[in-house]
């Protein structure tokens, strides 16, 4: 029985160990022939293009080229890495199978050989089998190593942006907020700070929660500096280390600045003074009844503090991986804790927090039990609670969409894009249209709601009836949530590409490639969008027009996390540290 299984492992662990050694050969042969053809024809279409006195035929044919050559690549890097290490863990099985089932054959029979000798006769086609699929497999591993020098010489060719071709040069002007937006919705108005003793500006402008107020990726902040320097210190008012890891978003009230973290020693909510970086308080999540002993296994890129804090001037809340939500006052005194669950999320939990009213409104849709739960944010009781029909785990935040100036609490999952009444969880629409696991957040604009997720497609909804009004799978995000204003709706690709499209016909307005990727989301301030790669490269676009890149600068801090705006400031928090931005008096 054993040999029989021994058996079995080697011939299925010999099939994918071929299979993966001629995807590899094959990979190589792909991506030499395209680091060579590649950039020549670019340059070439460049030239051309040049000559022509930019024509816009040619510009959308070096743009597709272009997107798809950048697609191939990360394709190609995909395949390599985990090509190469499905090899090797093969190669492993292979190799421990076959000793398995030759552990009691390893001795040649006592007898004499005879030519024709039937055991001899196989013994050496197993030889020479052996022999030939080590030679696979060897070629296997030799051309992903070949492979290695293209993909990086592509990488490194891929500097050059089209937006240095296709971006014409116009004048910046001043673009107004969507204002009716910020008027609509009453709940932005938060209630301001008591006057504190130290005399500084204490700016009025929120930041609630991930994304701004009610996670629609806009701020009313004005007066906006548009570039700056960590290693001068060019603008930079402040930078300090963060206390303990997190990839969730700062978030800001009044003079106070809230984010959280965690590892496998705390889970802890943090204040800074927004003036000056000094942490005022901290407060932990501990000792709550219902909260694992051990944490969950979960991915770096998510970590046990991804999800973003939220606010209403009175109460700060957090949620961590474990399933542990704390509620603490201004002043770090901690209100409540309770645990709603450990997530049954494979990857680990990332929903952020966003509070309405008195409600402090979860999206929980983990492995065993998608739900929307409402708390109340003073005493921690549940207010209401409603199961979702998702059929999968996704990482995608609420959103508060001002419909008819009555707001609409919109969720994304899979394959739902649904919207409930906030106050009660009764829903409104629920439009199945998405699939996988969507990480991105809905957005909102004059009545249109906008869902996307990778490997799905971009819809437009009607958001007084839940009625599809466009599609568009040509570029999706997909893990940076789109953001929509006045007449338009902006997103932000894993593969480098941003695009704006018109958001009552879906038309596609402008795209531009860069050589990075983005996780976090686009905010719009004071006229213009704000974009940080993952590599921590801030690019700024006017939010009108044709949406030039208006300027492009290093951080050099590698930056996952939305950056948070109030009025003159900019709070950035990247793997490391977290800054604040603004001019100096």
């Amino acid at each position: 029985m054993k040999k029989t299984i021994s058996r079995n492992i080697a011939i299925v662990s010999a099939i994918f160990m071929l299979t993966f050694s001629v995807m590899l050969i094959t990979n190589y042969f792909q991506v030499s022939c395209t680091n060579t053809a590649h950039p020549e024809l670019i340059e070439n279409l460049k030239q051309a293009n040049e000559e022509l006195g930019n024509n816009p035929q040619l510009q959308e044919q070096i743009r597709e080229l272009d997107l798809m050559a950048r697609r191939a690549y990360f394709v190609s890097l995909y395949r390599l890495k985990t090509g190469a290490a499905i090899l090797l863990f093969m190669a492993m099985v292979f190799v421990v199978s076959l000793r398995l089932y030759f552990a009691n054959s390893k001795n040649i029979p006592n007898k004499e050989v005879d030519p024709i000798d039937d055991w001899m006769i196989k013994s050496k086609a197993r030889k020479w089998m052996v022999l030939a699929a080590g030679g696979v497999v060897v070629g296997g591993f030799v051309f992903a190593l070949l492979s290695s020098p293209y993909i990086k010489s592509f990488e490194e060719g891929k500097e050059t942006s089209l937006e240095d071709v296709l971006v014409e040069t116009i004048d910046i002007e001043e673009v107004v907020v969507d204002k009716v937006i910020i008027d609509e919705i009453a709940i932005d108005k938060a209630p301001e700070e008591s006057p504190v003793a130290v005399a500084v500006e204490v700016p009025k402008t929120t930041h609630s929660g991930f994304r701004g107020n009610n996670s629609l990726g806009i701020s009313a902040a004005k007066n906006m500096p548009t570039s700056w320097n960590l290693s001068t210190g060019t603008n930079i008012l402040w930078k300090v280390n963060i206390p303990r890891k997190g990839h969730n978003s700062p978030v800001i009230h009044g003079n106070k600045l809230f984010f959280s973290g965690a590892d496998d020693d705390a889970r802890e909510l943090f204040c800074y003074e927004l003036s000056s970086g000094k942490e005022l308080w901290r407060t932990a999540a501990k000792n709550i009844s219902g909260s694992p002993s051990k944490m969950p296994d979960v991915i770096d890129d998510t970590g046990l503090a991804a999800p973003t804090v939220a606010t209403n001037g009175k109460q700060v809340c957090a949620i961590f991986s474990t399933g542990d939500v704390i509620c603490a006052d201004m002043e770090g005194k901690q209100l409540w804790a309770k645990n709603i669950g450990v997530p049954d999320i494979h990857y680990g939990y990332a929903s952020s927090l966003l509070i309405y009213n008195n409600l402090l409104i979860i999206q929980y849709d983990t492995q065993n039990k998608p739900r929307v739960i409402a708390l109340d944010v003073a005493t921690g009781n549940q207010r209401w609670e409603k199961e979702r029909p998702e059929k999968s785990p996704s990482w995608s935040s609420p959103i508060l969409a001002p419909v008819n100036n009555k707001p609409q609490l919109i969720l994304i999952g899979n394959p739902g894009i649904s919207s409930y009444n906030p106050d009660t969880g009764a829903p409104y629409w629920r439009v199945a249209c998405l699939s996988g696991e969507p990480a991105p957040g809905a957005a909102y604009v004059n009545g249109i709601v906008f869902g996307a997720a990778e490997y799905a497609t971009m819809v437009a909804i009607n958001a007084l009836d839940g009625s599809i009004l466009w599609k568009n799978s040509d570029i999706l995000p997909e893990i940076a949530s789109p953001v929509a204003c006045n007449d338009f709706v902006f997103i932000a690709t894993t593969y480098g590409v941003v695009a704006t499209f018109e958001a009552q016909t879906g038309k596609l307005i402008k795209t531009m490639e860069f050589s990075t990727e983005f996780d976090s989301s686009p905010i719009v301030a004071d006229g213009k969008i704000y974009l940080i790669c993952t590599d921590g490269k801030v690019f700024i676009f006017s939010a009108k027009g044709d949406f030039t890149l208006l300027n492009s600068f290093e951080t050099g801090e590698k930056t996952f996390a939305t950056p948070a705006f109030t009025d003159k400031k900019i709070v950035v928090k990247s793997e490391k540290v977290i800054y604040c931005v603004g001019e100096k008096d």
